[in-house]
């Protein structure tokens, strides 16, 4: 199913919240902000986004609510031995004063050791699917919006081929005439061979001749609505063809002197410069 990179989705799950954005990029980027204490857990979440998407930038932010409330904890035992240890020494140089909790906690602050909420770290594994999912829907929802856009831009280039096409006779016919008015204007009633000429007319035919570009164009078209209808991971094909779609039609506006040919291959360039923009944001 096709799919726009952008999107958003956001859970929150026993304390957890997780929030997904995705844009625009080339490839797939990841940018997980995170709790010091969950960094392990990053691997885990960047590999379960990869396996449902392929191309983005992603930024992720995963906020835990009461993280903040850390307790601390005395370490008794070291702070025994530490004891113990400074009246031993006061007794052998029989040095004054009192050893007091001042003493410790002025000089020994590893006496106090920090302890972390314990979470469930299974509770963030399905907050961050549930956001995946949301933001999944809201990609495939612009996704769709999209490939509707560009098969209508899509009808209006297969319209323009076939005004193309119905001219092509008539531009034949109205290049004879005016080779034809040209010369006469030129020799007047001075004799030429006819035979000769008419070859150089035809030669000047094939080379503005269109029909393989036109053929291209068409077959183009027909491969473009074929990748719209299979979906999936699209984007970059879609715009390496609108890129030969594009030279196609350049190349007829460089062969022809038609003025609504001309015309109508700026109205194609337009519409596939807008499909390229289009293409840009399909996954």
């Amino acid at each position: 199913m096709i799919q726009s990179m952008t999107g958003f989705g956001a859970s929150e799950k026993d304390g957890f919240r997780v929030e997904i954005r995705s844009l625009n990029h080339r490839f797939m980027e990841i940018s997980i902000k995170i709790t010091t204490g969950f960094n392990g857990h990053e691997m885990l979440l960047r590999n379960m986004l990869k396996e449902r998407f392929s191309r983005g930038k992603f930024d992720i932010l995963i906020a835990i609510k009461g993280g903040e409330k850390i307790s601390l904890k005395p370490n008794t035992l070291l702070a025994k031995e530490i004891c113990n240890s400074l009246n031993a020494l006061k007794s052998e140089l029989s040095l004054q004063g009192t050893i007091g909790i001042d003493t410790l906690l002025n000089n020994y602050k590893e006496l106090l050791i920090t302890e972390e909420p314990e979470y469930d770290t299974s509770s963030l594994n399905e907050a961050f699917r549930d956001a995946m999912a949301q933001l999944e829907t809201m990609r495939v929802d612009e996704g769709r919006a999209l490939a509707q856009d560009l098969t209508q831009r899509a009808e209006r280039l297969e319209s323009m081929l076939r005004e193309i096409l119905s001219l092509r006779p008539e531009v034949i016919s109205d290049c004879r005439m005016r080779f034809h008015e040209r010369l006469q204007s030129l020799l007047g009633s001075v004799e030429f061979d006819r035979e000769r000429i008419e070859q150089e007319i035809v030669i000047m035919i094939e080379k503005s001749d269109i029909t393989e570009e036109l053929t291209r164009i068409e077959n183009h078209l027909k491969h473009l609505r074929k990748i719209l209808s299979n979906g999936d991971t699209i984007g970059k094909r879609l715009d390496f063809l609108l890129q030969e779609l594009n030279r196609e039609v350049n190349t007829i506006a460089a062969k022809t002197a038609a003025h609504r040919i001309l015309d109508i291959t700026i109205d194609m360039k337009v519409e596939i410069e807008k499909m390229r923009e289009q293409a840009q944001n399909i996954q």
